[in-house]
């Protein structure tokens, strides 16, 4: 018997590929009824995970339960600028890969109807695509890549038309500064970002890891999230440190 098609989750790091492919399922009406953070606190890890907090104030204002996978499946609002999850906590590899699973079979049988299918905004990533595609096997749901193979440009083009505010958060690639932290991603931005693809090599959407970001703002969110933050510049590489983040209301310019 198949599921109903009322229990999507989606694979939730607050950065764009997942913002855009939560935002398209929206609008052609999948019930998405929870997010999935993978949170490693490890330094390397298969998914991008930027400042929890942040992603905990995305999923408030979209108004999706947040569920992280390295937690029992339970949803973890409201958010909490001072609280993370164990950042320096030593896990054996593979453990983040574990959770992940073990948490999707735990809203299989949480939600009403089981888990119709997983959502994640890869765009070339086949051990990510394989990963993800055999876990939805075990779990006998459907597996939905709605980003994959689609070419860069179009994407990062339909990232900035959709209204997506995009801010880069980490650069660890030769050709980038210490002035892309903090920085928004809009056309000015890509028109560099081509010009850095011809002379360093640079992943378009930084599918190489050669930056990240958060989306703080979009069509499908009720209030822009904004932060206070410094850089932190390390010769070649650097981040932006995020101090306090707060949900604004729709008009607000200043923190009240």
């Amino acid at each position: 018997m198949s599921k109903p098609d009322d229990g999507w989750i989606v694979l939730f790091s607050g950065g764009k590929e997942s913002s855009l492919a939560l935002y398209q399922a929206l609008e052609n009406g999948r019930d998405v009824r929870r997010l999935v953070f993978v949170h490693s606190p490890t330094a390397a890890s298969a998914y991008h995970a930027p400042a929890a907090p942040v992603v905990r104030l995305a999923a408030q204002s979209i108004g999706i339960p947040l569920v992280n996978a390295g937690l029992p499946a339970v949803d973890v609002e409201p958010p909490d600028i001072d609280a993370d999850f164990a950042p320096d906590t030593e896990v054996a590899e593979g453990t983040e890969i574990d959770s992940f699973e073990n948490t999707i079979h735990a809203l299989d049988a949480e939600l009403n109807g089981g888990v119709t299918g997983i959502i994640v905004g890869t765009v070339e990533s086949e051990h990510r695509t394989d990963h993800v595609r055999s876990i939805c096997n075990r779990v006998g749901c459907d597996f939905c890549a709605p980003l994959w193979g689609v070419n860069p440009r179009e994407l990062a083009e339909t990232m900035i038309e959709s209204g997506l505010e995009i801010v880069v958060v980490e650069v660890t690639a030769p050709g980038f500064d210490e002035s892309w932290l903090g920085r928004r991603l809009d056309r000015d931005a890509l028109a560099e970002l081509e010009a850095l693809r011809r002379d360093q090599g640079v992943h378009l959407l930084g599918e190489g890891g050669e930056f990240e970001t958060d989306v703080t703002d979009g069509p499908h969110m009720s209030r822009p999230i904004a932060f206070e933050s410094h850089r932190e510049w390390h010769g070649s590489w650097g981040r932006l440190r995020i101090t306090d983040a707060w949900l604004e209301a729709p008009d607000e310019a200043d923190r009240h």
